[in-house]
């Protein structure tokens, strides 16, 4: 299931940066608003299966905050510009954003997520928390 959830949330940066490509400003608010969603009640999901895997999760839950914040923040920021029609995108921030969410969430899942792994494993394959 949270393999799922990442190559989902994986797939919507890649939606993320085509909008951008096509400068397509209300298309990627939405896309941004979903991605928010989906990442919310994927961070969800992983601290149910930490609690009920008796993982220590206050740096890993700390990491979530931080970028649904920084989500926030963006979205924002791109709605407050999007009214304003002689407003133009931070370029640079726009080109680089979808590499940044990228990044961050390869990381996480490859450092963060993967400690869980060892301790799943030890659970059958349709293990899920209550």
């Amino acid at each position: 299931m949270l393999d799922s959830e990442h190559k989902n949330l994986i797939g919507m940066i890649n939606g993320l940066e085509y909008k951008i490509d096509h400068n397509d400003v209300s298309a990627l608010l939405k896309a941004i608003e979903l991605f928010k969603h989906s990442a919310r009640a994927h961070f969800a999901n992983e601290a149910r299966f930490a609690q009920a895997l008796g993982l220590d999760f206050e740096q890993h839950d700390l990491a979530h905050q931080y970028l649904l914040k920084e989500l926030h923040t963006t979205f924002d920021e791109l709605e407050s510009r999007a009214v304003m029609p002689d407003d133009t995108w931070c370029k640079y921030a726009m080109e680089h954003y979808p590499k940044l969410l990228r990044d961050w969430f390869i990381e996480h899942i490859t450092g963060e997520d993967m400690k869980m792994k060892p301790v799943l494993q030890s659970y059958p394959c349709d293990f899920k928390p209550a």
